[in-house]
């Protein structure tokens, strides 16, 4: 009597535990869907500057730009998978007849979104074949000298086009060369305070020359980290228009 006393409480305990799992799986589903569907739904609206990327001057010194045509598919998959604000512009020096195409991109709600459009990605993703990256820097008046990435890259034959790539990154205010800080796990957090000042911003200047890239950028690269949040998250762009 005993035996089967205790084979009936070991099989309500076997029962209650299996049900007790059950539960918990239920529920754990349910709260990470929940989450997963609050975190989409953030992700989903975009962070915005203060002062849209798209009013940068299309007018600086002897360079004059006008906006490149970007895809629909590709515009669709920037803005749901990274970024929050964008300029991509094909800029003409009148004095030299020199050309180059400068992007920057802004992406806050999910920084390391961007790890997929570095230049050595992208570009190959594209095509071209990467032939070296090397360690630079530009000079600038406002920030001295700031460390940079230059890359080449050329097309397979029979086409004869290369391509001068210099790229840095700005995260969280601090201007970098190097993409460790926003590539690790940490890194890849979302942004779910929607602090403006948590972010990766990538600047890119694009040219068959490396020394029109070298001039485009030593002239235009103060002005655009004054459309970027600095590390308390103030744009200075937005100060300067304050004052006048």
């Amino acid at each position: 009597m005993l035996k089967v006393f205790y084979s009936y409480l070991r099989l309500n305990s076997l029962v209650f535990i299996i049900s007790l799992a059950v539960l918990l799986l239920v529920f754990s589903g349910v709260g990470y869907r929940l989450l997963a569907a609050r975190f989409q739904v953030f992700i989903d609206q975009p962070i915005t500057l203060p002062v849209p990327l798209g009013n940068f001057p299309r007018q600086i010194g002897d360079w004059s730009g006008e906006d490149l045509e970007i895809s629909k598919v590709t515009i669709e998959y920037m803005e749901r998978y990274f970024a929050d604000d964008y300029f991509s512009r094909m800029y003409v020096n009148e004095k030299t007849n020199t050309r180059v195409d400068v992007y920057v991109v802004y992406c806050s709600t999910t920084p390391a979104g961007i790890l997929g459009h570095r230049p050595r990605v992208c570009y190959q993703g594209h095509g071209w074949i990467h032939d070296d990256t090397k360690s630079s820097q530009v000079n600038t008046r406002d920030h001295g000298q700031i460390p940079c990435l230059v890359h080449r890259f050329h097309k397979p034959a029979p086409s004869s086009d290369e391509i001068f790539v210099m790229s840095f990154y700005i995260l969280n205010g601090q201007i970098t060369n190097d993409d460790s800080g926003f590539s690790s796990p940490w890194g890849r957090r979302p942004n779910i305070t929607g602090d403006l000042a948590r972010y990766v911003a990538q600047v890119q200047i694009s040219s068959v020359l490396e020394s029109s890239i070298n001039s485009a950028a030593e002239e235009f690269t103060d002005l655009i980290l004054r459309y970027l949040p600095d590390q308390n998250g103030i744009v200075q762009i937005e100060k300067d228009r304050e004052r006048y």
